[in-house]
């Protein structure tokens, strides 16, 4: 993005030469030189200069000139009427747009219209619902960093605002990653590049005076009361009170930090606030599952890692059953920020439960769920002047279904349910005095009448009385003068310019009467007025347009009185929103065969559990059980080594339990057919492979730093999830590390662990740790073809069928034939040969050496081999230790 645009230089050159409008172009450019300013001039958005080069390019418009006293600037223009997919161009272009509209009627004004900016468009503070997407959050951040990192965030177009403090920059990358704003500022002491942000957003240094403790202060105050009792420490009020002075500085009012840099006290520029904002919420992230923007992107709980595959579906996608926009935004909140109160879970888990085995209450909330609006966004445009008289209706609507919604509650017994039939607000009054004020079916424009029904105001029924009998008056002419003069070709019209007037063509100008006067002369005709045709026209022009002013009038004057009740309609919004998402829990749970949870158990104990997202991309699944105890347990086993061939079904067998328990704990239920959890703290992932080269950090130093992060924040209550450690290495020092890895998970963390691996040697460490088993995904053979059963089995796999993969894959038979010939060469047998099902030595071998009972495939039965084995160090060898070491094997073997 551009950080400073300021004015165009062509401009800056004549400064004393500008006219009166252009003055006012380049004085706005100044005042907003962060952003690219459009300029209304009629019915367009203007830019100029530098500005309108750069506007015609990215929106692909034609560039003009503009030509006056001081000379020529090159003018690019938008239509006011579609500006919004042109802003929304320039939004993605990475700019922000200041709208400076006219403030005044030019029929009103002599000389140059006064024009004003009354919004700045940026990413993180849309309010438009044409640039808005419906169903998601839009937030901003603010970033102050003290003693620790204070954290706020708010979505302007519906109000929710949350803040919280972290005690580093990983903390924080955690916790944008759970909102994903698409805008962030920063206070002085913030590095703009600092890697928290990760380019996942629009990062810029505000203005230092807004992150002013006592401005601050002051501003939380104004909103929401005493920061004290809201916030804990210096760094959350200064984060709080930057972010709301952000709020008001994108909203074109002077309360904020002001153009020019000096903030203006919000106690002389009321005008400045946005009153909707009314409840701030402060969190701590140890109330919730952490989810670190590594596992929110391995386990694709909102954006899919590729676009192959499942059908592009993310969890909360498979989740979405909600049918309204309030509904999939608490979805997704609570998929961001998933339980750690086992109470507040289980109310959630006996809601679902009740909702599941209610199937004609489920359907019946649901088709009035559906006729829900977006009310959050609705208040907010509301409360901030911008809502029309159709957004009225649209809430109005919304109200009369609450008392359909509170009667299909009647009954509940689940305690959440119970509580929102008893507490559902209908707002009757606000409804009744909508309805009551707002036609059916308004216009879109609230100052051109036909606003307001009839029978709501006396005078403006009087005002439309007067307009109509004019009208009906006029319309009745046409036939009386006709009749008056002979004249049967006579018309009687109107035009916005000339007014009502009657047409005689040339061939009876003869018969005009003398009281007509003439108004416009045609090429065929003569275009008059008569005295009481002008009086009538003065009176229908005087009533028409006082009814269009008063109108407008009683039309602010409704959309007032609704703004007072913004709290209310909030608190609606909210519990609208939470019904519909456990009611779509509810129709999931029923539909795809979901169990309820028992949460709180000591373990992991899932039977027949699936993957919610394959599950339904896949024409069969095969379910599979989890058995994990907690590490007080001893030797019953916590962490599994899990082994098998690629495609067999590891990674998705994780991801599913991880799954699980991230739906558990959210309070849905899960797919399996049943299903104890413990309440975990945090989930860890290093699956798959990624690298950041622009950063200077290869795959194996990705892999290595999140491995950093799970080794020293897991807890005994983590669930760990490992796939493939050490592959970005040597196979000893992959080897080498994943077994200290397991060692240190196991002995020192005690995590609910699942390491997926290659390195078949890593399976030795089941007889070595008592917590630690082994697990392998079985394959059978059809045809001479390896096929994948995707069944979990106790004990390691036999073999790893890469060439088979490989040959699947569609690599050319000569390579796979070189590539099994080497297998051959080095003591292992291909697996095209292998016959019986892949596993442990009892289903079948793949091989074609001997195995000792109970010992993984290929290694040796003789104890003195096993012994030699147990005491090598293949990290530390060196080539020709390990020569003399398979020198020594061969000839035990011989």
């Amino acid at each position: 993005m551009d950080a400073a645009l300021g004015p165009p230089a062509k401009m800056a050159e004549l400064d004393d030469e500008l006219t009166p409008m252009m003055a006012q172009y380049f004085e706005l450019c100044e005042q907003y030189d962060e952003a690219l300013v459009l300029f209304q001039v009629g019915d367009f958005y203007e830019a100029f200069c530098e500005a309108a080069e750069r506007v015609a390019r990215l929106c692909e418009i034609t560039l003009t000139q503009r030509s006056d006293s001081t000379g020529e600037y090159a003018m690019a223009g938008i239509p006011i009427d579609n500006a919004e997919s042109y802003i929304e161009t320039l939004l993605d272009a990475g700019y922000r747009v200041a709208i400076a509209d006219q403030v005044e009627d030019p029929d009103e004004v002599s000389g140059v219209v006064e024009r004003a900016v009354t919004r700045v468009v940026t990413p993180g503070t849309l309010t438009e619902a044409e640039l808005l997407d419906g169903a998601d959050s839009n937030y901003v951040a603010a970033l102050a960093r003290g003693e620790a990192y204070g954290l706020a965030l708010v979505d302007i177009s519906t109000g929710a605002c949350y803040a919280t403090s972290v005690d580093s920059t990983t903390a924080v990358a955690d916790e944008l990653r759970r909102f994903g704003p698409a805008e962030a500022i920063v206070g002085p002491d913030v590095d703009v590049d600092e890697a928290v942000f990760g380019g996942a957003c629009l990062v810029t240094e505000y203005d230092a005076d807004a992150f002013d403790v006592d401005r601050a202060e002051a501003r939380i105050e104004r909103y929401f009361g005493p920061p004290e009792r809201l916030l804990a420490g210096e760094s959350e009020v200064r984060a709080t009170g930057a972010l709301l002075s952000y709020a008001e500085y994108t909203r074109g009012k002077s309360g904020a930090v002001g153009p020019d840099g000096e903030p203006v006290d919000p106690d002389v520029d009321p005008e400045g606030t946005l009153d909707y904002l009314n409840h701030l919420t402060r969190y701590d992230p140890r109330e919730y599952m952490l989810l670190d923007a590594v596992a929110v992107e391995s386990l694709e709980l909102f954006d899919r890692r590729s676009v192959r595959g499942h059908g592009n579906l993310t969890l909360v996608d498979t989740l979405d059953e909600t049918a309204s926009a309030l509904g999939r935004r608490k979805l997704t909140d609570w998929l961001r920020r998933p339980l750690l109160d086992t109470d507040r879970i289980e109310a959630r888990h006996e809601a679902v439960g009740e909702l599941k085995c209610s199937p004609g209450t489920r359907e019946r909330l649901h088709e009035l769920l559906s006729q829900v609006y977006d009310i959050e966004r609705l208040i907010s445009r509301v409360s901030r002047g911008r809502a029309n008289a159709r957004d009225l209706r649209s809430l109005a609507a919304t109200l009369s279904v609450v008392p359909g919604i509170r009667e299909a509650l009647a009954d509940a017994d689940a305690r959440l349910l119970a509580d929102l039939h008893a507490t559902l607000d209908p707002l009757t009054e606000t409804r009744e005095e909508i309805e009551a004020a707002i036609r059916p079916d308004p216009p879109q424009q609230v100052t051109e009448g036909g606003v307001i029904r009839s029978g709501y105001d006396d005078e403006l029924d009087e005002l439309r009385s007067t307009e109509r009998s004019g009208k009906a008056w006029i319309d009745d002419l046409e036939a009386s003068e006709r009749e008056r003069t002979g004249i049967e070709s006579l018309k009687v019209g109107h035009t916005a310019v000339h007014g009502y007037y009657i047409e005689v063509t040339n061939a009876n100008l003869d018969a005009v009467p003398e009281d007509y006067q003439r108004r416009q002369t045609l090429k065929n005709s003569e275009r008059y007025y008569t005295p009481e045709l002008k009086s009538r026209e003065e009176e229908i022009l005087r009533a028409e347009a006082a009814a269009d002013d008063l109108e407008y009038e009683l039309f602010c004057r409704v959309r007032d009185a609704v703004a007072a009740e913004a709290e209310r309609v909030q608190a609606l919004a909210e519990k609208l929103a939470r019904l519909d998402a456990l009611v779509a829990f509810g129709e999931v749970a029923a539909t795809r065969g979901y169990c309820r949870p028992t949460v709180g158990a000591d373990g992991i104990d899932i039977e027949a559990g699936r993957h919610p997202v394959v599950e339904r991309t896949e024409e069969s699944f095969v379910p599979n059980d989890t058995d994990l105890h907690s590490s007080e347990h001893g030797d019953a086993p916590h962490f599994v080594v899990l082994t098998g061939p690629n495609m067999s079904g590891k990674s998705t067998y994780m991801r599913q339990v991880a799954l699980c328990s991230v739906l558990a704990q959210t309070g849905s239920f899960v797919p399996a057919s049943s299903a104890a959890l413990p309440i975990l703290d945090r989930v860890f992932t290093r699956v798959g492979a990624s690298d950041d080269i622009a950063g200077g950090r290869s795959t194996f130093m990705i892999e290595m730093t999140e491995l950093a992060t799970i080794l020293t924040e897991a807890t005994a209550d983590s669930l760990v999830l490992l796939d493939e450690v050490g592959r970005g290495t040597s196979t000893a020092d992959g080897l080498a590390i994943a077994r200290a890895v397991t060692e240190y998970l196991h002995d020192e963390v005690g995590a609910y662990t699942l390491f997926a691996t290659h390195h078949h040697d890593l399976t030795a460490a089941a007889d070595d740790l008592s917590g630690v088993a082994n697990r392998h995904f079985e394959t059978s053979r059809e045809d001479g073809s390896v096929v994948f059963d995707h069944e979990l089995a106790d004990g390691p796999a036999a073999a790893s069928y890469g060439v088979e993969v490989a040959a699947m894959a569609g690599v050319p038979e000569p390579v796979v034939e070189a590539a099994r010939e080497r297998l051959a060469a080095d003591g292992e047998a291909p697996a095209a040969e292998a016959s019986g099902r892949g596993g442990s030595g009892n289903d079948g071998a793949v091989s074609d050496r001997p195995t000792g009972e109970g010992l993984p495939a290929g290694r040796a039965a003789d104890d003195d081999i096993e012994s030699l084995l147990r005491e090598v160090d293949v990290a530390t060898m060196t080539p020709l230790d390990a020569l003399n070491t398979l020198a020594d094997l061969a000839d035990r073997v011989e």
